[in-house]
This record gives C-alpha cells, sequence and structure tokens, in this order.
C-alpha cells in the first residue's frame, strides 16, 4: 500500500465532494458539513510531506490530531478519534483480520464519544457493515467493502435520526442521507479505488 498515494486520494475525493456534503448538511444540520471537511483534508494535504517520513500508525495518530484541530462541529472530535484509533490498533503492515479488529475498536470508540448506536443515521452506520465485511473476508474484498460503504451511506436516508442537529426534525430526516455516513462512505471508497488492482 503507497499510503501517500491513499491519502492524496482521500483529501482529493473530501474536496471535490465538499458541495455534495454541504448541501446534505444544509437539508438536515447546519449546513457546514462539507465545508469543515474541506478544511480538515486541505489541512492534511499540507502536511503530505512530513507525514510520508511516518509508519502507518504515526501517520493515523497526526491524522487524527489533524482532524480534531481543523474540522468543525462533533465531526472533527469523530473523525480524529477514529484515526487515532486506528493509529494505536493497528500494525505496521496489517492483515485483513487486524485491520477489522482495528476498525471495531474504533467503533467502540465512537459509540462511547458520541453515545450513539448503529441505527441512529450517523457513520456507524457506515462503519458497522463496512467492519463485519471486512470480519467475513472472500472474493473481491476491496470491491465489495467499496460498494458496502456505499450504499450504507444512502440507506441512511430511511432512517430516523436519533443524535445530532438532525435529531429535531424527527421524521422530517427521513429521504435525506446522513452527511457524516456519505463522507465515511466516500473515505472508504476512495481508499478502495486507490487500493484497487485496477
Amino acid at each position: 500500500m503507497h499510503l501517500h498515494s491513499v491519502i492524496q486520494n482521500v483529501t482529493q475525493t473530501l474536496v471535490d465532494h465538499s458541495d455534495e456534503l454541504t448541501a446534505l448538511d444544509q437539508a438536515i444540520g447546519d449546513g457546514d458539513h462539507g465545508l469543515n471537511m474541506r478544511r480538515g483534508a486541505l489541512a492534511i494535504q499540507a502536511k503530505l510531506k512530513e507525514l510520508s517520513g511516518q509508519d502507518l500508525n504515526q501517520c493515523l495518530t497526526a491524522m487524527g490530531k489533524t482532524c480534531i484541530v481543523t474540522i468543525g462541529g462533533s465531526s472533527g472530535p469523530l473523525f480524529g478519534t477514529l484515526l487515532i484509533t486506528l493509529g494505536k490498533e493497528l500494525p505496521t503492515n496489517p492483515s485483513r483480520q487486524e485491520l477489522s479488529l482495528a476498525l471495531r475498536s474504533g467503533i467502540v470508540a465512537l459509540t462511547r464519544l458520541g453515545k450513539a448506536q448503529v441505527g441512529q443515521k450517523t457513520l456507524l452506520d457506515v462503519l458497522d457493515p463496512v467492519q463485519t465485511v471486512l470480519s467475513r473476508g472472500g472474493d473481491n474484498l476491496i470491491e465489495r467493502v467499496r460498494l458496502c460503504a456505499l450504499d450504507s451511506a444512502a440507506a441512511t436516508a430511511n432512517m430516523e435520526a436519533m443524535r445530532g442537529r438532525s435529531s429535531f426534525l424527527g421524521e422530517r430526516a427521513r429521504g435525506h442521507v446522513d452527511p457524516g455516513s456519505r463522507s465515511m462512505a466516500i473515505i472508504i471508497a476512495a481508499i478502495c479505488d486507490t487500493l484497487s488492482p485496477t
């Protein structure tokens, strides 16, 4: 895995989708999610040279801290905590099973931080099914993880929001994709696209 390429692709993909993420958040939130994620992505891009000299654990931790400092609202702590947790849990060259276990630890950390559960229209509704796919392994795993992330984010449109500002909308949040879930899916899909042999 070329870590530099993964980081560059993920951050640029977030920048490219910032308008979409903002539009999603305008429908059910504060309307600033896309701008916040763009700010965090650009901050990480600005540190690419520095990150290139670090191993996977150091890199994930540094990116997590950058997210916490630069991404506004609740997203900074959530995405930052996930990255920092993965940085603590993952070995330098993780196997599929090790990645699955580390992601499970990340889900536990986010559940504790955000007091949210799967099914409440949050990024957990992407991370949890993706972790399940990873844990089972099998053929075409990268593509199945990618599709799982994108489909799971789209499925949040059918959920009633239970956390965050969108929870105040109740049933009116139905029909709208959760912005944090969409961001998470974009990140996972970009990673998969970079790692795909095609």
